[in-house]
């Protein structure tokens, strides 16, 4: 597993995701989804809808370990977090799902299946990609007036996040 790591760091900048602040990929288990969330949390300290951010990045990476092949033996999920003028931009990659893309699914009343309804409801905008067999969810949150994400490549004080184990 790769430890998270800031962008100066990956030597991934620009592109589709703008300044990204960090990236990391991490086996595809359940328990990566905590890593995630520390992880982003790290990265957007300070930020006033942090919460709404780091929940999103806990649904997404769940729904991947749980609905695609980053779940099974070998399987791997690749989180990053940018900053883009005016919001951030979260993006969790997966292994692919035999075709099947994300939707909202209609409400049920089951105790699963809300993953995608909570991104819808917490991020300004959302989305995903196909990049060959696997998938690109994304999520765009706005930043307040004052605010000013972290510039690509500085942390937010503290040292880097380690992963599991």
């Amino acid at each position: 597993m790769d430890a998270p790591r800031p962008a100066g760091r990956t030597g991934r900048r620009g592109g589709a995701v703008g300044g990204v602040l960090g990236e990391v990929t991490l086996p595809g288990t359940r328990r990566s989804v905590g890593v995630a969330r520390g992880f982003v949390r790290e990265l957007a300290d300070g930020y006033e809808a942090l919460d709404d951010l780091v929940t999103v990045a806990s649904e997404m990476v769940a729904n991947a370990v749980a609905h695609t092949a980053s779940g099974r033996r070998g399987g791997r999920v690749r989180v990053v977090l940018a900053a883009m003028p005016g919001r951030y931009r979260l993006e969790v990659a997966d292994d692919g799902a035999d075709g099947e893309l994300p939707q909202v699914r209609a409400e049920a009343g089951a105790e699963s299946g809300r993953g995608l309804r909570i991104v819808a409801g917490l991020a300004e905008r959302w989305g995903f990609r196909t990049d060959g067999p696997r998938t690109v969810v994304w999520a765009e949150f706005p930043v307040r007036d004052g605010e000013h994400p972290a510039p690509a490549g500085e942390g937010r004080g503290r040292g880097p996040v380690s992963g599991p184990g």
